[in-house]
């Protein structure tokens, strides 16, 4: 039972490894073209595309005045720009709002339909509208200037159908926020990576722009169990349509304040992805479909069950500890163990010495990270970062597997 145990911990292990190893290698290889990339031009003097962008609101009032006033700030001809707002059924004065909004800016456009969904209020607007390109942002998520722009210029390449920015946190103010922000400039770093080969598997809501004719193409936005915009890119990933990704194209994005936040939006994430995986299963180590089918969908499916094994076996060994202790003490009575500090005691076990390794990398990782989303390198919240994230992360793993497996729906708040 132990061997098979150790065989499976390793398995994991090498997994982690791998893909840790892979990302920064093919970051360290393509760093030069990365850095050269940052100062690729994107200002122009003419032949700019028309651009609409959707902001699907519900329930927003404390936020669409902010996301629509970084919209407005974009620096991008204004002639070329549209602003569309769907108000999804709110019943909060989201409407009375956006009406005011409407009065002292007349160019955007501003519905209200009966609350169907996130992917509905999108559709109605792409329904209405005839520009080159199409982005959706966030009611809670606000845009640098020049984001649009660089942005862009992508789409001189005819083959690009898709182009997603780097998401940062908006002001962190509580801890669990000031740790996200390790987390988001390491998935700056790992959506570069995997934009490189092809392999994206999410298109984020806040601020990734569509070519329309693509939407001619392969359809609308599905409900896809509230994770629209990852069921896209597998969509696209299957008709083989090219995604790219523009690092220094950054949108600012509230994250959650508390655990109990963020606990439910990753529950709805990872619940998201093991559906989508479902659905798509046939990429699932497929040749046909490049990276995505070889190595993104396998190693995300394959550390989110590593996840699960590990607590089950560390909650095995505790209750087992526990277990044993009890009958010492009630063999020979209750003592205070004494510890004594020897170089004896150091383990040097190879899955602990792995375990070491991948925490080396993982502090690689996020130092490289962090300097590719040009933001300050943050050692204090790196380390809580690493010691947190792997003390929360398995509950909501574990639920969204619950979720899955019982046919639970999520939901987005």
């Amino acid at each position: 039972m132990d061997f098979l145990q150790h065989i499976i911990v390793y398995f994991f292990l090498f997994v982690g490894i791998y893909f840790e190893v892979f990302i920064l290698c093919a970051y360290l290889i393509h760093r030069k073209n990365i850095k050269a990339d940052e100062s690729r031009a994107f200002e122009r003097t003419s032949d700019y595309p028309s651009v609409t962008i959707v902001v699907p609101v519900w329930n927003e009032e404390k936020t669409v005045g902010k996301t629509l006033e970084s919209l407005f700030g974009l620096n991008y001809p204004k002639e070329l720009l549209k602003i569309t707002v769907v108000d999804d059924g709110s019943i909060d004065g989201t409407w009375n709002i956006l009406q005011e909004y409407k009065t002292t800016y007349p160019h955007i456009e501003i519905y209200h339909k009966e609350n169907g969904g996130k992917h509905t209020a999108v559709n109605y607007a792409i329904q209405r509208t005839t520009t080159d390109l199409i982005g959706c942002l966030d009611a809670d998520s606000y845009v640098h200037p020049d984001t649009l722009k660089k942005l862009v210029c992508r789409f001189d390449d005819r083959a690009i159908m898709a182009v997603t920015p780097a998401i940062k946190i908006h002001n962190p103010k509580t801890y669990i926020q000031r740790i996200q922000t390790i987390e988001y400039a390491m998935g700056i770093l790992f959506r570069k990576v995997i934009a490189i080969i092809g392999a994206l598997h999410v298109t984020p809501g806040p601020f990734t722009i569509f070519r329309r004719t693509m939407f001619d193409e392969i359809g609308l936005f599905r409900h896809a169990h509230n994770t629209e915009d990852m069921e896209m890119a597998f969509r696209m990933q299957t008709h083989h349509l090219k995604i790219e990704d523009v690092h220094t194209a950054w949108v600012y994005t509230t994250g959650p304040n508390t655990v109990k936040k963020l606990y439910k939006q990753r529950v709805r994430w990872t619940y998201g992805f093991l559906r989508n995986v479902w659905d798509y299963k046939f990429l699932f180590l497929n040749a046909r479909y490049g990276n995505i089918g070889l190595l993104t969908i396998p190693v995300a499916f394959t550390l989110i069950i590593g996840v699960v094994f590990s607590t089950t076996f560390f909650l095995f060994r505790i209750s087992h500890f526990i277990q044993a202790k009890f009958i010492e003490w009630k063999t020979i009575g209750f003592h205070w163990p004494t510890i004594e500090l020897n170089t004896f005691y150091l383990s040097a076990k190879q899955s602990i010495l792995l375990t070491v390794f991948i925490f080396i990398l993982m502090s690689t990782l996020a130092y490289n990270a962090q300097k590719l989303a040009k933001q300050p390198l943050h050692i204090r919240r790196t380390i809580m970062y690493f010691l947190t994230y792997p003390l929360i992360s398995p509950f909501w793993i574990l639920r969204s597997i619950y979720n899955v497996l019982l046919a639970k729906t999520t939901s987005w708040r």
